[in-house]
């Protein structure tokens, strides 16, 4: 055995001898915070600096013709970074995460944790327009997850630990202790017992103690609220509400149809230089599409929109605001468009960051058109309003929106706007877009965990698990008394299914239904099993859910019924073991 696994092993022993489960719980949500906060820590500074490399000194110094080139030239190195360095598909994060949790039992592929350090800070630092939080996130939850592989957690506690390390990758991105814990429970739909807050709260404490320990007190997002809440204003935020909502129903129709237009090109190669020369066309004429977009929005908080728009070198007028806000809007307009562009062409990041972008030069739009109209308004309060109503809408995390916006900007005195525009933000996109961009594909597949127990329990089984294969089976063309001797007298069962030649499902002979023939012999060549057969009460078909097969046996009244895939016969599947089944995950994945 290696020295290792050695060391493994005796630490195992010791644990077992003298800590108990909660307690060691405890000690590794605090050591999945303490690898999050650092593994986002290694995201923020490789992209940082990349950003100020490229765009803070060769840019600017250099020539404005390589907003065009960069984003190209980064798309094309993850791409080899992906073909030669990981080899595998990484997909996108925080979707790949809920399908670790929903199918795998939360064991996520270690390679992960490394693949999301390589590639994200190449786009986001050479153009491309996305966020670091779900890279971020999705690496924390591959750390969580290992370390629960290591330490041979069972499914409740991986599924914690995971949701430990995601808060603690939020809370060292953004310093939002609470919120991030929010973020874990609202994104992931963690149930939780209350007792498995205190974890959430030590590994979110411990991520961004290391966060201020490597990076002091400097914040992605540093204002401070300095106007308070009007009432007066309600109908104006009332507004916002719906004009958030309808953004981010756009932003997420947009996302759809441009990764649609992209799947059509089955050649990933051919996906690279398409999208590489859209990102990079939009970045050359839309320079505050480049990266992350923290500086529009620390700009556009501190009222200073020219500063946010500058790198726009065609248009000098920005003491015009009426050009302002047609430069934002064209922001608005283009970051969701931008975003997605480079999702298709191969980039890696997340949506979270792109959403508050939007949302700040969209409420500070709808501020400026108030004020220029005659009112009088807050564009700051506007500004932080906007990112929530977005956040809200695109990401179906109304939660999430509100508490995030508040702790990051200390806006606790916007509650009341924050939670409004949320609201009507959350229940707008809802009515039309009714799964998030997180979550389309695994719902659509029918693998999306929720809030609901009941659903994700029988979401999370196996049915081919269930399936049980010691049936004796018999054919159309055998006789009674070959049945008796070849199935019945070696059977356990007492159901028998009948399958042709080709193994296909004929029917079903229950043992009560021949009884009364089995003592008289004169019968035992005149009838054959084909006589005998009847047909199943019902069918399970290989690829039904746990939810459909449970619907079955309601309806069937059945307790034993066929497996069928590809219309071949399997094996059956007992309502008693179901029922054992569903119980025993549900104790298993409760927290």
């Amino acid at each position: 055995m290696p020295e290792s696994k050695h060391i493994l092993k005796k630490i195992l022993i010791w644990r077992y001898k003298h800590i108990s489960e909660r307690q060691f719980i405890y000690i590794l949500s605090i050591l999945v915070g303490f690898l999050s906060g650092i593994g986002t820590l290694i995201l923020k500074n490789l992209t940082f600096f990349f950003h100020d490399l490229l765009e803070g000194k060769l840019i600017r110094d250099f020539h404005h013709s390589l907003y065009f080139i960069f984003p190209i030239i980064g798309l094309v190195l993850v791409y080899y970074i992906k073909k030669k360095v990981i080899k595998k598909d990484i997909g996108h994060g925080i979707p790949s995460t809920l399908h670790a949790i929903s199918k795998k039992d939360g064991i996520i592929e270690q390679y992960r944790i490394y693949s999301y350090l390589l590639t994200a800070p190449v786009t986001v630092g050479f153009g491309g327009s996305v966020g670091l939080e779900g890279p971020a996130a999705t690496t924390g939850a591959a750390l969580g997850s290992g370390v629960a592989q290591l330490f041979h957690m069972n499914t409740k506690n991986r599924m914690l630990l995971i949701g430990c390390a995601s808060a603690g990758a939020v809370s060292s991105m953004f310093k939002a202790p609470v919120a991030a814990i929010i973020f874990a429970i609202e994104i992931f739909s963690l149930d939780l017992a209350f007792a498995s807050l205190v974890p959430l709260l030590l590994a979110s404490v411990v991520a961004v103690i290391t966060s201020y320990f490597f990076l002091g007190k400097d914040v992605l997002l540093g204002f401070k609220l300095q106007d308070g809440f009007l009432i007066k204003d309600i109908p104006f935020y009332i507004l916002l509400g719906v004009g958030t909502g309808i953004a981010s129903v756009y932003f997420s129709k947009i996302y759809f149809r441009i990764n649609k237009f992209f799947n059509l090109f089955k050649n990933s190669f051919h996906r690279l230089i398409l999208g590489g020369i859209a990102i990079g066309i939009m970045l050359y004429l839309i320079p505050p599409l480049y990266g992350e977009g923290y500086g529009i929005i620390n700009n556009l908080l501190e009222g200073n929109a020219k500063a946010a728009l500058e790198d726009i070198h065609y248009i000098s007028d920005f003491n015009n605001v009426w050009m302002v806000i047609v430069f934002l809007l064209i922001v608005t307009v283009f970051k969701a468009i931008a975003m997605t562009t480079t999702f298709a062409a191969g980039g890696v990041g997340g949506i979270f960051i792109p959403t508050l972008v939007m949302g700040s030069a969209l409420g500070n739009v709808s501020a400026k058109i108030i004020n220029e109209l005659g009112g009088h308004v807050s564009e700051s309060n506007f500004t932080l309003v906007g990112m929530s109503g977005l956040m809200a809408g695109v990401l179906h995390a109304p939660l999430t929106a509100v508490f995030l916006i508040a702790e990051i900007t200390g806006g606790y005195d916007l509650f009341v706007p924050l939670m409004l525009v949320v609201a009507t933000s959350y229940a707008i996109t809802k009515y039309f877009i009714s799964n998030s961009i997180y979550t389309v594909e695994l719902a659509r597949k029918g693998e999306l965990i929720t809030h609901n127990k009941d659903k994700n329990v029988m979401m999370m089984m196996r049915i081919d698990k269930l399936i049980e294969k010691n049936f004796k089976i018999i054919h159309p063309d055998m006789t009674l008394g070959e049945m008796l001797k070849k199935a019945v007298a070696k059977s356990s069962r007492n159901i028998f299914p009948v399958l042709d030649e080709e193994h296909r499902f004929l029917g079903i002979v229950l043992l009560d239904d021949i009884r009364p023939l089995m003592f008289e012999q004169e019968m035992y060549d005149k009838v054959t099993v084909d006589e005998l057969m009847k047909s199943a009460p019902d069918i399970i078909f290989h690829d039904d859910s746990t939810e459909i097969v449970m619907q079955k046996f309601k309806e069937s009244g059945a307790w034993n019924l066929p497996v069928i895939k590809n219309k071949r016969y399997v094996g059956f599947i007992s309502k008693s073991k179901l029922l054992s089944a569903y119980r025993t995950k549900l104790i298993e994945i409760t927290v």
